[in-house]
């Protein structure tokens, strides 16, 4: 079985990166093209649990702690779809921080899931996200551009990430990040829903 280690990340959003796009290109190859459509699920309730769904596979990241700007997440759980009652119950409705619907199935599908308990929860928000990821390696960090459509919103997200802090403060000296915020998707999706504000 796969140890689940936690990494720190630097990510930021913007309409476009310039210069640090330049460098990124500069500085290493073109290394792997990715595209998805994903669902984020949202409550006002929860700040620390990255929870999506992605390749019909249920997925949760939690906030672990921030250390010199960076934010570390750790992947909590990935779980197929049909998704067994208990997981939803015991696993996922903790995260998001919200009171238990009314469960009727053993099981939930992907369709289920959605329509029979996320879009009924008055507490919860659903974020379609279209994703177009073009991944690097800098300073031995995972590393990529990504073009987004969040809820038809579109725009540009980079981000540096890496079991070790210092390689991901040297990457973001290298990409020339430093004056950008640190944002997860999971607060930049807010902000974009109108759910979280944006810094003055």
């Amino acid at each position: 079985m796969q140890t689940l280690q936690a990494r720190y990340e630097l990510r930021a959003f913007a309409q476009h990166f310039g210069p640090a796009e330049e460098k990124m290109h500069k500085l290493a190859k073109f290394e792997k093209f990715r595209e998805s459509s994903e669902i984020y699920i949202l409550s006002a309730a929860n700040d620390k649990h990255n929870i999506k769904i992605r390749y019909d596979t249920l997925d949760v990241k939690v906030f672990v702690k921030e250390e010199m700007g960076l934010q570390q997440w750790l992947p909590k759980m990935k779980a197929e779809f049909p998704v067994k009652t208990a997981v939803i119950r015991d696993e996922v409705f903790p995260a998001l921080n919200v009171a238990l619907p009314e469960f009727k199935h053993p099981d939930y599908s992907l369709a289920q899931f959605i329509q029979d308990i996320i879009r009924p929860h008055p507490a919860l928000s659903i974020a379609r996200v279209y994703k177009r990821r073009f991944g690097y390696t800098i300073n031995e960090c995972i590393s990529e551009i990504a073009e987004l459509l969040i809820n038809g919103a579109a725009i540009k997200t980079i981000a540096v990430e890496s079991l070790d802090v210092q390689s991901v403060l040297q990457a973001k000296e290298l990409l020339g990040l430093q004056e950008y915020e640190n944002v997860s998707y999971l607060l930049a999706i807010k902000r974009i829903l109108g759910m979280a504000p944006f810094p003055e």
